[in-house]
């Protein structure tokens, strides 16, 4: 069972990889390709998330819920 789990660790850490052809880093370097397109809007949007989830946790920062810190 080892030997089974070690066999497919090493199958998909080798084909995980994909090398990019240069035709294609254009396409991949397009905005909307991008993890966070926009860092403003994704700052904002952890900003509110902190305020909204203050009182279980959130993103670390304490609050009241209402986004004043």
């Amino acid at each position: 069972m080892k030997q089974l789990a070690i066999y497919l660790f090493v199958l998909l850490c080798l084909s995980g990889c994909e090398t990019v052809q240069p035709w294609e880093r254009g396409t991949l370097a397009k905005r909307e390709m991008q993890w966070q397109p926009d860092p403003m809007e994704t700052s904002l949007q952890a900003q509110v998330n902190s305020s909204k989830e203050a009182s279980s946790g959130g993103q670390g920062a304490a609050g009241g819920g209402c986004g004043c810190n």
